[in-house]
């Protein structure tokens, strides 16, 4: 339990005692949000000799994108979210949620594509 709550930021609790004539018990409903990253900036001199491989190939896959989709690559991933991929190596959807500028649209839009990316390094 103690896990979970370090994992989350807790936004609502309620707790009732029920009683049901034979048993009674505790219920509880917890309310929360996953944390996000600490809003640390990382920069590429953070990342170690093969995580600053990864970027530099992720930087080649966004401008590749941004050339396909014909878009600034600025509006793809910006260099700190690159950076940020990088350093954890998001393994699934989920991971992307606490990586600071990947929201809902930018995780569906590129986060299969860069997991893909990752896996065939």
């Amino acid at each position: 339990m103690n896990d979970f709550l370090d994992s989350v930021d807790v936004k609502l609790t309620s707790a009732s005692f029920v009683t049901t004539g034979s048993k009674d018990f505790w219920s509880t409903v917890v309310f929360y949000l996953p944390k996000k990253l600490k809003t640390t900036v990382l920069k590429d001199e953070d990342l170690s000799e093969e995580e600053r491989k990864i970027y530099q190939a992720l930087k080649q896959w966004r401008n590749e994108k941004s050339m396909q989709l014909d878009l600034p690559h600025f509006m793809i991933c910006h260099n700190s979210e690159l950076i940020t991929i990088a350093k954890t190596k998001p393994e699934t959807i989920k991971d992307f949620k606490i990586i600071k500028g990947f929201g809902e649209q930018k995780t569906q839009k590129y986060a299969d594509d860069i997991i893909a990316f990752l896996n065939a390094l």
